[in-house]
């Protein structure tokens, strides 16, 4: 009997989560550890605080100074420099020859990877509005001739090599623990996030009088990957005043109030202004307590925290967290990867939480660093979220639908400007849904039935009201898909202009078409968004009918599908996203199966695995899955790439300036979730092999389409 099964009993979730708690000593400076709630997350360095952020570099692409992986995000903390002259979208729209004729897009010349090159109106377009990083907070330390004082003229940020420890990360109860020693004195430090608000908590023990706090303010940056700009203080204000419960900063940037910074502590610790953008707070006695909390302008303060309520708040809320949803565990299996594919598990099951599980669409690094200066990217918001309904958490993905609601106008503007019906979602954005300029981004289409899959994902999970809640979303993008397509004498297809999911041949886009997996997607969505018009009682629309039942078969090759319907067929990089017409996409009988399992041999013999994506694993295989060749999709899950690369940490690391991919690990648990749980009609555990290597024990996973 095949041990590839869902066994009985139930899974010891405590002891689950607790094989795989981290533990660092800060040598690895790609995986420092986080604490976060999906809208706010703080990343500090083996200190527990965010001493010595040049340990841990972020590149720039564009070659200058480095940025740091220690991050302080929150969800609404979004800064925008003043607009130049010429800063118009219309000023960058161009027409392109398409089937009904000419159709407008926001077109840019090819970009640079930091976009560098770009004249200063269509850089601010790409850069503004941008995420901002809100604080740094470190120690500093008295020189050891003068420990028996401190004033703030005598403190100084101790050097990274005066600084040694180990820290632990407990998944259990959300609290980082760090024991280090700083010039020579040791301290402890219990960090957390509060689940409900943007509070992060410090309690910690130090050596009376040489230790103190230090906090810094930066201004909004524009650079690609940084979030903090150190060298304007003169564009920003900060002041503070005492307030009931500790001490209100208050953060102007280009000349009006941008936030506030709630500092909720007790009469130890005393809170100095020392420098325009500079605090030092000096505590007591040998225990620091303080909580940091930024809120918004125009949002009431809540009521004062105290750093050991925010740890009990933590303490209770990640137990339920672990507690609920689906559970995966492998430790039983003899096959000897079966641990670390446990350990990405649950440890992305944790990142995904803090860092993808907000009120927008997150961006590609989460809330650890900026990557596209924290702007997000539409056609990733599948991969970084699409498995939380699969792992029966709907209500994570649901904090973020209620943002495609309020675009829903900019969404329907935009096709309206290029004459089609519905709503066409945009590729990377900001909080107002507004297009970036590039020469790729406008021209994606993968993205739109996006919407539809999440909002079925969420039905099938159960999410309560999900199909009258949901529906207009999916009305909108059903009619833009339907009215996009060119019918031609085999059938209806897509583009040009296009660029596929496979951006290889971006450069050419006035002529690339029919890309099989946005084929195959656009079938599935129209005929998921009839069945939705069904469960409210109404008719199916006939168009979209048509056009599902009308999708033209992709094109093949020698046997085999191509990435495109024209010259050069296949183009052997990127992401090998012809793939996905199974796999991703459920199957409607769309496929030759035959064909496709040849196609996905012909990728395996000589792709450029450099190239690829961290996502890209996770959907080799799903489509493996789907195709029933369960060793191979293992082996694709785990390859040993380097885009596949899981840090200590757990992020999915991909090169030097993008050090954090948080599709990577939504991916994983979507192909996870998948391989486990199956779908409708399959066997169980679909995804591993049935040879006696694996003991696959799952609970609660939803079943796939």
């Amino acid at each position: 009997m095949s041990r590839a099964q869902q066994a009985t009993g139930a899974i010891d979730r405590r002891a689950l989560v607790d094989r795989h708690r981290v533990v660092v000593d800060g040598s690895d400076r790609r995986a420092p550890l986080s604490v976060g709630n999906g809208e706010h997350c703080v990343t500090v360095d083996i200190t527990g605080t965010q001493t010595v952020p040049e340990h841990y570099p972020v590149a720039d692409p564009a070659g200058g100074a480095d940025g740091t992986l220690l991050g302080t995000f929150t969800q609404w903390a979004w800064h925008a420099t003043p607009r130049p002259p010429g800063a118009d979208l219309a000023a960058f729209t161009r027409d392109y020859d398409t089937a009904r004729g000419p159709v407008p897009y926001v077109d840019a010349p090819p970009l640079s990877r930091d976009d560098s090159d770009l004249d200063p109106a269509l850089l601010w377009l790409r850069s503004n509005p941008h995420r901002l990083h809100v604080y740094r907070i470190g120690w500093l330390c008295a020189d050891a001739e003068r420990s028996g004082a401190s004033p703030a003229a005598d403190l100084r940020r101790p050097h990274p090599e005066e600084i040694t420890g180990t820290q632990e990360l407990d998944l259990w109860t959300g609290t980082l623990v760090s024991r280090a020693r700083l010039a020579g004195r040791s301290i402890q430090v219990s960090t957390a996030c509060h689940p409900d608000r943007d509070a992060v908590a410090w309690i910690a023990e130090v050596p009376t009088a040489s230790l103190a706090l230090e906090m810094e303010f930066p201004y909004g940056s524009e650079s690609w990957s940084g979030g903090a700009d150190w060298d304007r203080p003169g564009e920003h204000r900060t002041r503070i005043r005492a307030t009931t419960g500790g001490t209100e900063v208050v953060r102007w940037l280009d000349g009006g109030v941008h936030h506030r910074i709630m500092l909720w502590h007790g009469r130890e610790l005393d809170v100095r202004q020392v420098a325009e953008h500079r605090l030092v707070l000096t505590p007591a006695g040998t225990r620091v307590e303080v909580v940091v909390e930024p809120v918004a302008r125009g949002r009431a303060t809540g009521s004062p925290l105290t750093a050991a309520a925010v740890l009990v708040a933590s303490a209770e809320h990640w137990p339920r967290f672990w507690g609920t949803g689906a559970a995966v565990d492998l430790h039983s299996s003899t096959d000897p990867r079966a641990g670390e594919l446990e350990r990405r598990a649950v440890l992305s099951q944790y990142l995904t939480a803090i860092h993808s599980a907000g009120s927008m669409p997150p961006a590609e690094t989460g809330l650890m660093v900026n990557s596209w200066r924290g702007r997000f990217h539409l056609e990733m918001h599948y991969w970084h979220a699409a498995h939380f309904p699969l792992w029966g958490r709907p209500e994570l993905l649901e904090r973020s639908m209620p943002w495609y609601h309020q675009i829903l106008d900019v969404a329907r503007a935009t096709a309206w400007q290029q004459g089609y019906a519905g709503a066409r979602w945009p590729k990377q954005v900001a909080p107002d849904g507004v297009e970036s300029p590039s020469n790729i981004g406008p021209f994606l289409l993968w993205q739109q039935p996006h919407v539809i899959h999440l909002a079925e994902l969420l039905r099938r999970a159960g999410s309560p009201g999900a199909v009258p809640q949901h529906a207009e979303l999916v009305w909108e993008s059903a009619a833009f898909m339907a009215d996009v397509v060119d019918k031609r004498a085999d059938g209806y297809g897509l583009g040009p202009p296009l660029v596929p999911a496979q951006e290889s041949d971006a450069d050419h886009r006035e002529r690339l078409q029919d890309p099989p997996f946005e084929l195959a997607y656009w079938r599935w969505g129209l005929e998921v968004a009839n069945q939705w018009r069904t469960r409210l009682g109404l008719p199916a629309h006939p168009r979209w009918s048509e056009v599902a039942a009308g999708v033209r078969p992709p094109h093949q090759r020698h046997g085999c599908y191509t990435a495109i319907a024209v010259p050069p067929w296949t183009t052997r990089s990127d992401h090998p996203a012809h793939l996905y017409a199974l796999g991703v996409v459920p199957d409607t009988g769309y496929v030759d199966r035959a064909a496709l399992v040849r196609t996905l041999h012909d990728v395996l013999d000589d792709w450029d695995w450099a190239s690829t994506w961290g996502w890209d694993h996770p959907a080799l295989a799903m489509t493996a899955t789907r195709l029933g060749e369960p060793a191979l999709a293992v082996d694709l899950l785990l390859a040993d790439h380097a885009k596949n690369t899981y840090l200590v940490n757990g992020h999915n690391w991909q090169t030097e300036t993008l050090p954090a991919y948080l599709p990577g690990n939504g991916g994983l648990l979507l192909a996870l979730a998948l391989m486990a749980g199956g779908w409708e009609g399959s066997v169980t555990a679909p995804g591993f092999p049935r040879d006696g290597s694996w003991d696959v024990r799952s609970e609660g996973v939803i079943r796939s389409g």
